[in-house]
């Protein structure tokens, strides 16, 4: 299943959609990719640099600034300059400073989602959708910012006793690759309405969003209170990790590399880490449940259209009895093998190229442990015909999976929907909860009564009932078990990214 090695963009279902785009591609490819650090483009101190490869048609794309742990230091001193202005604008200043950063992203929004799609693989349509999220999760959070507040505690008759809430300083945010804009700017609100100046720390496989982020920033918030650091491997974010200097780290990404992070902190200083790490995420279909509204969230639970898959969040376990089964299974593979798959670019397309050829292959290699430990391919599976070149994979489903096989035990990060059957309710909750993660979970029922019985016993940190894959502003999303530590898209969030300061004043003596 290995893609072919050439990539031509002049014939075939490229042709059109590179010709119209080509003056766009030209500037990406003409251009430099520096780091950028205190509002300025920085060269790599060890003047390095790195590929970054379009998924569609295997071709390199632009060279990238490869920072090591002397830009990491770098970076860490500009912030810590960035912080001591940023650390005194007013709940309001920021407010201000952040709600016109949203507003430069919805600006620009064609430009991040373009980026995206040739960069990481996922249509443009919807990496431009993630750019306007990024803007609406930077003004609901610039709107909270007179909520950043303490308490007061009646503790004594003769004192006063209030606490504060205050910021860490310099911050880090290591992001992953399934929605690079969406997590490099939508991911700034929180630590910076908590008065932090943040790291970036944007993934390899597609990191010109997050430059051009901080190119944006540049243009509006006090020099280093955002810094961008890219690298090619693990190196620049072990720095990160272990830098004494960097108190506060937020990760989305693989449980092994969270750990990792964990530990390269701890031994560097006492830090606080916040994991939102994979999921194997179960939707659970009792009998009397809506059997055409459930295919349908089946399928969209699992992001096929939004970023192959290649979601934490996507319910890659469909647990359905066993009585309606077969039907579910039919509708599912109805509508799966009617998303559009195609070049990122194109507007038409409704799902695109799985990231990088490692990737790629670590997924296939899922489908093919699928086919040899017995499972049903019931579509997909292989590369789709009309796309020759890239990292296209059909959206794939399996029916007839047992809850031993690797495919529903392992995070996938692809498009893998595996199907497993249950006949009673605790058959169900079993199968939902023998897996290490726990990020999200859904049940589907008419029944009200069953349904919150579901969700007291479901072990995930993000449920529904008779939906899926939708987030809502303000609710806190974040799991449990293996798939992570802490709260985001809420105001918890912002809390997370601040230190609690407790005062004691004494107004007068005591007795």
């Amino acid at each position: 299943m290995a893609p072919t090695t050439t990539a031509p963009t002049t014939t075939g279902p490229y042709a059109a959609s590179y010709a119209a785009r080509r003056a766009q591609l030209d500037g990406i490819r003409d251009r430099d990719w520096p780091l950028i650090i205190s509002n300025k483009p920085h060269a790599p101190s060890g003047g390095r640099t790195f590929a970054t490869y379009d998924p569609a048609t295997e071709a390199e794309l632009a060279q990238v600034a490869d920072g090591d742990a002397a830009d990491v230091d770098l970076a860490v001193r500009s912030a810590e300059q960035g912080f001591e202005a940023w650390r005194r604008y007013s709940p309001q200043g920021r407010a201000a400073a952040v709600r016109e950063l949203a507003a430069a992203l919805r600006e620009n929004a064609d430009e991040l989602g373009f980026l995206d799609a040739v960069d990481g693989g996922s249509p443009f349509t919807s990496m431009r959708t993630d750019a306007l999220w990024s803007a609406d999760f930077l003004d609901m959070f610039a709107d909270w910012a007179l909520m950043i507040k303490g308490e007061t505690y009646p503790a004594t008759g003769t004192g006063l006793h209030y606490s504060r809430l205050e910021p860490y300083g310099v911050v880090a945010r290591i992001i992953p690759f399934n929605h690079p804009v969406l997590f490099a700017a939508g991911k700034l609100g929180a630590p910076l309405m908590a008065g932090n100046a943040v790291i970036v720390k944007p993934p390899p496989q597609a990191p010109l969003s997050a430059i051009r982020i901080g190119e944006i920033a540049a243009e509006i918030l006090p020099a280093g209170v955002v810094n961008v650091i890219t690298g090619a491997g693990p190196a620049t974010g072990a720095a990160i990790s272990a830098h004494p200097g960097i108190p506060r780290i937020a990760f989305i990404g693989s449980e092994r590399t969270g750990r990792e992070i964990q530990r390269a902190g701890a031994e560097a200083a006492v830090k606080h880490v916040s994991l939102e790490l994979g999921g194997k995420n179960a939707m659970i279909v009792l009998p009397d449940a809506d059997v055409e509204r459930a295919a349908r969230g089946a399928v969209s639970g699992m992001n096929f259209t939004a970023s192959q898959g290649e979601s934490c969040g996507s319910n890659s376990r469909l647990l359905v009895h066993r009585s309606i089964a077969d039907e579910i299974v039919s509708r599912v593979v109805e509508q799966v093998e009617r998303i559009r798959v195609g070049v990122p670019i194109d507007e038409s397309t409704e799902m695109g190229a799985l990231v990088s050829r490692e990737h790629y292959q670590r997924v296939c290699s899922y489908v093919e442990s699928g086919v040899e430990e017995g499972a049903v391919l019931a579509t997909g599976g292989a590369r789709p015909d009309h796309l020759p070149h890239g990292y296209f994979l059909a959206p794939t489903v399996f029916a007839g999976v047992s809850p031993t096989m690797r495919i529903a035990q392992e995070e996938i990060f692809g498009p893998v929907l595996s199907v497993l059957t249950f006949d009673d309710e605790d058959e169900a909750v079993r199968i939902a909860n023998d897996v290490r993660y726990g990020l999200t979970g859904s049940v589907w029922t008419r029944d009200l009564e069953k349904a919150h019985r579901f969700v007291e016993d479901l072990q995930a940190g993000f449920v529904w009932v008779n939906d899926s894959a939708r987030h809502f502003p303000g609710v806190p999303f974040g799991g449990v078990k293996a798939s992570g530590i802490g709260k985001e898209e809420s105001y918890d969030e912002i809390v997370s990214f601040t230190q609690t300061k407790v005062v004691n004043i004494r107004l007068r003596p005591e007795g």
